[in-house]
C-alpha cells in the first residue's frame, strides 16, 4: 500500500516590500521534514488583517497540518520536538566567536608572513585582533554600549565620557599592536583600559556578586558579565606587559 504523502498548508506574508523571513523558515522546515507545502501568499496588508481576524491569530506565518492549526514558526518547531530559542537567555557564544575568528586570522597572518602557523607573533596578533574586533562591535552603537558599560565600569561611573572613549581607545590600541607601531601609545592605552576594566568586572561579579550583562561585544549583548568578560581585560594587560618588555 502506497504511503500517503504528508501535506501542510502554510499562510505567510509575501509583499512587494516585505517577505516574512519566518515564513521562509517555516516552509523550509516543513519541506525538510518531508511535507508537501500548499504555500499561500498574503500579498497585501488587507489580506493579512483578514486572515488574522478569520483565524483569531496575532501573527503570521501560520501552519495547518491535517486541518489543525499548528501555529507560528516557533510552534512548528515545538511540534517537531525542536528547540526554540529563549530571547532572554544569556550566552558566551558571541564573545567566543570573536576569539575563534581572531585566532584564525592570527594563524593565517602568521602563515602568510613566515610560513609557520604557530609563532610568537601569532599569539600577539590573536590578542590584537580580538581587541580590534571587540572594539568594532562596540562602535556599531556607541551610545548603547556606553549605557550598558556604565552599569559596572568603575571609572565610567565617575566620569561618564570614559564610556564613550573606551571603544575608540581599544580599537586604536588593537590596530597599533597589529602593526607593531607607536608602542609608546598602544602599550599605555591597553594597560590602562585593561586594568580598569579587569578591576571593574572583578568587583561587580566577585565582590558585589551582581548578575549583569557584559558590554564586551556591544550594547545589545546577552553575554553574561563573568570570567570571559574578565578574560578580555586580562588579555589586554598581558599584551601590554609583553610588548613593554619585548617590544618597548
Amino acid at each position: 500500500m502506497e504511503q500517503q504523502a504528508k501535506r501542510a498548508v502554510l499562510y505567510r506574508m509575501v509583499m512587494p516590500k516585505h517577505v516574512c523571513p519566518y515564513g521562509l523558515k517555516a516552509r523550509h522546515l516543513l519541506e525538510s521534514r518531508g511535507f508537501t507545502v500548499d504555500d499561500h501568499w498574503l500579498t497585501t496588508r488587507e489580506e493579512v488583517d483578514a486572515f488574522k481576524a478569520q483565524h483569531q491569530v496575532k501573527t503570521t506565518p501560520q501552519t495547518f497540518i491535517d486541518g489543525e492549526r499548528v501555529g507560528g514558526y516557533d510552534d512548528l518547531r515545538r511540534s517537531f520536538g525542536l528547540k526554540v530559542a529563549d530571547p532572554d537567555a544569556v550566552s558566551y557564544v558571541p564573545v567566543l566567536a570573536v576569539f575563534a575568528i581572531a585566532a584564525a586570522l592570527a594563524l593565517a597572518v602568521s602563515f602568510a608572513a613566515s610560513g609557520s602557523l604557530f609563532t610568537v607573533h601569532a599569539g600577539e596578533w590573536f590578542i590584537a585582533f580580538s581587541m580590534a574586533i571587540l572594539a568594532m562591535l562596540k562602535l556599531q552603537d556607541v551610545d548603547r554600549f556606553a549605557t550598558m558599560f556604565l552599569g559596572y565600569d568603575l571609572l565610567a561611573r565617575r566620569w561618564v565620557p570614559y564610556a564613550y572613549v573606551y571603544p575608540f581607545a581599544e580599537a586604536l590600541a588593537g590596530v597599533l599592536m597589529v602593526a607593531g607601531a607607536l608602542n609608546w601609545l598602544s602599550i599605555p592605552i591597553a594597560l590602562f583600559i585593561g586594568t580598569v576594566g579587569g578591576v571593574s568586572v572583578f568587583y561587580a561579579v566577585y565582590v558585589e556578586k551582581r548578575e549583569l550583562k557584559c558590554a564586551c561585544v556591544g550594547g545589545s549583548s546577552r553575554v553574561p558579565l563573568g570570567f570571559v568578560s574578565l578574560l578580555e581585560n586580562v588579555m589586554m594587560v598581558a599584551m601590554a606587559i609583553w610588548m613593554l618588555f619585548f617590544h618597548g
